[in-house]
């Protein structure tokens, strides 16, 4: 059903600017059978409020082997993509059309204005108009910088935060691609230091230089296998249940988590991987109780035993000043 109401929904403006389509066509523009098709045609045929019978809102003649709306319940108009969605599409348009080897690079760059001159007009909050792409000023200024520094062929230089380690680091990497992975921006690369493949996410680099050196990867390095999935966990590694508060979902999308259930008051519940207890302690307590360690025992009694701690701590020093 999550993959059918957006389609429902896109069904009628689509129709109505395509009187008399095929079956057969809009099937394939949709990625669905002609069968499932009609299926959708019949539940859309079937809406209606309470003293309205069927195609009262919305009438379709679908005889034969075309299809044409005769009244459209005021759904005239396309679906408009939200912030978040055309933020998504445009920098992946924009990693592709820095890509070596694609076609019809004027194609995504048409691609690209159309989408840019929509979010104009509605510009939702914290787009930023003209620039193109939704994201922070320095993940833009870090893709532009690594982009050069892939054109050029040169190695980079940057500073780089960990977060499974909760570390910066500064490395020196040679640069191999750039990948959008569920929105997120990496550069795929040969770290010197870990001498090995990495993917480095753009928004977690604090500062990149180009270097006057070429990049030079071994001729042994090889993409990275991201069908998976960007992170791969091992099955060894200890396995966390935490409920956030609304404020603090936003570490379903900056760490790899497996989401479980909407909870009441939108909360979430999640599930993820960890290689450090410590870490994973520092986490949960850096969200100022905006998560609740639900699952292992183990790891919510470190929470509450390093909480102790620190407020101990915290009335020594506070003592110790008024003395």
């Amino acid at each position: 059903m999550n993959d059918r109401m957006p389609r429902l929904l896109a069904l009628v403006p689509y129709l109505l600017a395509r009187p008399g389509i095929s079956f057969e066509e809009a099937s394939q523009d949709f990625d669905i059978t002609p069968k499932q098709l009609r299926k959708d045609l019949e539940l859309l045929w079937m809406c209606g409020l309470p003293g309205y019978g069927p195609g009262d809102l919305i009438d379709l003649s679908f005889e034969g082997e075309t299809i044409t709306v005769t009244h459209d319940a005021g759904m005239n108009r396309p679906l408009r993509l939200t912030g978040g969605e055309a933020t998504a599409l445009l920098v992946a348009l924009r990693a592709l059309a820095e890509t070596p080897g694609v076609l019809d690079t004027d194609a995504v760059r048409r691609a690209i204005a159309k989408i840019e001159a929509a979010a104009g007009r509605a510009q939702p909050a914290g787009v930023v108009v003209g620039g193109g792409v939704r994201e922070g000023k320095r993940t833009a200024r870090t893709r532009e910088i690594v982009q050069q520094g892939l054109h050029a062929g040169k190695a980079l230089r940057m500073r780089y935060y960990s977060a499974s380690r909760d570390e910066i680091s500064e490395r020196t990497v040679d640069p191999m691609r750039m990948l959008i992975v569920d929105a997120v921006a990496y550069l795929e690369a040969w770290c010197r230091r870990a001498e090995g493949v990495r993917l480095f996410r753009l928004d977690r680099v604090e500062h990149v230089t180009v270097l006057d050196e070429p990049a030079q990867p071994p001729p042994d390095a090889r993409p990275t296998d991201i069908s998976g999935g960007v992170y791969s966990t091992l099955p060894q590694q200890p396995e966390a249940v935490l409920v956030l508060a609304p404020d603090a979902r936003w570490v379903a999308e900056y760490y790899p988590c497996e989401e479980l259930d909407e909870l009441e008051g939108g909360r979430l519940r999640v599930q993820m991987r960890y290689g450090d207890e410590s870490w994973m302690v520092r986490l949960v307590l850096g969200l100022g109780g905006d998560a609740v360690v639900e699952y292992p025992a183990e790891l919510a009694a470190a929470v509450r035993q390093r909480a102790v701690d620190a407020l101990a701590r915290a009335r020594h020093l506070a003592s110790a000043s008024n003395q």
